[in-house]
């Protein structure tokens, strides 16, 4: 009896993620972690599915939703699933399922997608043993119930703060100096994610630079390169999330 092709995909899936895994290539900088990204995720998961010709069909078994007061007007849409991914064989239709639970916060409509992006990622991590040194962080944000109001944009603008904070790092020698930057501004770090997160990414690029720059040294003091001096448009678009911190 031949036994069933989607144990062998999935093994193959596995083997080629073993060799380079994911990297937590983005930072989350208001709650100071590192985390792979849905589309990280995707991203590499995607062609690896359609070369060994297994499929990934999720399906919602359960959905709870509710809502949470927020401050003002603003209401929480708070919603749970649990979700089952089936794994399928195009070789002979065999099938695994794998079962996953997510929960996602959200003040607009997309708590339902947060929740499935967020089942997605786990399952697919665990199923593939993806690997990685470090603790596995569940999400790209940890949301609060209790979310702080509207913050005014600095006296200077969004754009040239940000670009006072690049300024600062590439002047910072050591990590200590750094963290005191991030620990100083993160209010308003937690603000420009919110109104600005094209300028969010460029700082946290900047950020993500000037801490490799300094980990190289072996926690030397140096001089920050011209390098992780502020970035340009053209390498920002290279990356759409902020980059390891």
């Amino acid at each position: 009896m031949t036994a069933p092709r989607v144990y062998k995909a999935i093994n193959a899936v596995a083997g080629e993620l073993s060799r380079k895994g994911i990297a937590k290539a983005n930072t989350h900088l208001e709650d100071g972690y590192n985390y792979r990204s849905i589309d990280d995720v995707m991203g590499r998961l995607s062609p690896l599915l359609a070369k060994h010709r297994l499929c990934v069909l999720p399906r919602v078994i359960e959905r709870i939703s509710s809502e949470q007061s927020g401050p003002g007007p603003t209401n929480l849409s708070i919603v749970a699933l649990k979700v089952a991914f089936d794994l399928v064989s195009a070789h002979d239709a065999s099938k695994h399922t794998v079962e996953m639970y997510a929960e996602a916060f959200d003040d607009s409509d997309k708590a339902t997608s947060k929740a499935l992006s967020a089942a997605y990622k786990s399952a697919m991590l665990q199923t593939f043993c993806i690997p990685l040194a470090g603790l596995e962080d569940p999400d790209t944000s940890s949301p609060k119930l209790a979310r702080p109001q509207h913050q005014p944009q600095p006296v200077q603008g969004w754009e040239q703060w940000s670009e006072d904070i690049k300024e600062m790092l590439s002047i910072c020698v050591t990590e200590e100096a750094l963290n005191l930057v991030q620990s100083k501004h993160r209010t308003l770090l937690a603000s420009l994610g919110r109104e600005r997160p094209d300028l969010y990414r460029l700082v946290g690029n900047a950020f993500a630079n000037a801490k490799s720059a300094h980990s190289s040294t072996g926690g030397q003091r140096l001089s920050i390169p011209k390098s992780v001096g502020p970035i340009s448009p053209g390498d920002a678009e290279k990356s759409e999330e902020p980059a390891n911190a």
